[in-house]
């Protein structure tokens, strides 16, 4: 599983019948994606520290309609998705909680 944190209000404003495309697609080229716990904590709480409704979707990598690729960043080895997210990627939505 990959995931992907998004504002809750965020992604709910987007078409349902259209596939998730965030700001960062159009501005980067491809939309940022954790793949594991550690991933998400640094992310949410470097990122999104004053996100207060703050949601991962969770997605199922073999459902991707876009391609896929590990990148190396400054940060780590980090999934970048390059084109839009299809919704039937998606497969949970769940709260994501900061550390202190």
């Amino acid at each position: 599983m990959l995931y992907h944190l998004v504002s809750q209000f965020t992604f709910d404003g987007q078409p349902a019948n259209e596939p998730y495309a965030p700001a960062s697609l159009f501005e980067e080229g491809f939309i940022h994606l954790s793949a594991t716990p550690a991933q998400i904590t640094w992310v949410a709480n470097r990122f999104y520290a004053d996100v207060p409704d703050l949601v991962a979707l969770v997605i199922d990598e073999e459902r991707l309609a876009a391609p896929l690729r590990w990148d190396e960043t400054p940060d780590g080895r980090f999934p970048h998705l390059y084109g839009p997210l299809n919704r039937e990627a998606i497969v949970d939505i769940v709260p994501v909680t900061r550390n202190p």
